[in-house]
């Protein structure tokens, strides 16, 4: 147990948050031969980790977003020989459908811009969204499918990758409260006691701010639905073009289309954003409204 007197131990990195992405950064720090320890206040993966879709997907909101997710999914690519089955690393690919022409022209769009940057992709004609995927209600327009995306379970992901920081060394506590960032290095938890090291990172998601203040990031709740088994209902990840603009919406509650496959057989259906809701209670008007959309979709559900 830790006292309330400072503590001696010294470190090269602090990693705060034993999420996916705090555990990929000890595993390559304490791989690197850095002294690494891993704090969390709750246990692994139980915060955004455990409420995530794990869709490796990139994105094309800016450069700097498109950067950071083909990086990462070209990592998972790389690591997939490496995984344990229960990661659940599936290359369902994305399918973006297009309802209308309006959103072909989106379609059109994100082409141009995947191609020009090395990523491959396939516009799909309406035949061809009906082809990819069956179930889907006829009538859309068409689509641009994305075959290297995939997805993966992402608690068991952040489990594995701290399972590999620590056969290399790195140090783990859990239900371990931080309550700041020192500025020479280190941090000082709740109880008062401080660790030094070298450097930390703050990899808390949503909960950033309170570690670095004025930090512009805003909480954002959504909900999942997960499904009875039903083997090959659906193929890819499928996304409506329409999500992109609920995406961007941030002054409003918003719902769009959005379905997984699980190699369980299973199917994780959204998606839904509200902004700033800290309850985890579920919001049935929300869920009506999101279930909704997917049935506009996919009849079939």
């Amino acid at each position: 147990m830790l006292g309330h007197s400072d503590v001696t131990q010294s470190y090269d990195i602090i990693v705060v948050g034993a999420g996916i992405v705090g555990a990929a950064c000890a595993m390559e720090c304490a791989r690197g031969g850095l002294r690494t320890l891993v704090l969390d206040c709750g246990t692994i993966g139980g915060g955004t980790t455990a409420a995530g879709m794990g869709h490796l997907v990139v994105m094309d909101d800016s450069e700097a977003q498109f950067a950071l997710t083909s990086f990462s999914r070209k990592l998972w690519r790389e690591m997939r020989p490496q995984l344990p089955r229960e990661v659940e690393f599936d290359a369902t690919g994305t399918l973006w459908v297009a309802a209308d022409d309006g959103e072909m022209a989106e379609v059109a769009r994100k082409q141009k811009f995947y191609e020009e940057r090395g990523v491959r992709v396939e516009v799909l004609d309406a035949q061809g969204v009906a082809k990819a995927e069956p179930n889907l209600r006829p009538g859309l327009a068409g689509g641009l499918r994305v075959p290297d995306d995939g997805v993966v379970y992402p608690p068991c992901g952040a489990q594995f990758f701290l399972e590999q920081a620590k056969k290399a060394g790195a140090e783990l506590r859990t239900r371990v409260a931080v309550k700041a960032l020192l500025p020479e290095g280190g941090v000082e938890l709740a109880d008062g006691s401080r660790i030094s090291a070298g450097r930390s990172v703050s990899a808390t998601g949503p909960w950033s701010p309170e570690l670095t203040p004025g930090l512009q990031v805003r909480k954002r709740k959504g909900h999942l639905v997960i499904t009875e088994r039903e083997p090959g209902f659906v193929h890819h990840q499928i996304v409506e073009l329409g999500y992109l603009k609920s995406a961007h919406s941030t002054g409003k509650d918003s719902v769009a289309f959005n379905i997984q496959p699980r190699i369980t057989g299973q199917m994780l259906i959204g998606s839904s954003r509200q902004f700033d809701v800290e309850t985890s209670a579920v919001d049935q008007n929300i869920l009506n409204r999101m279930l909704r959309r997917a049935f506009e979709y996919l009849p079939g559900l």
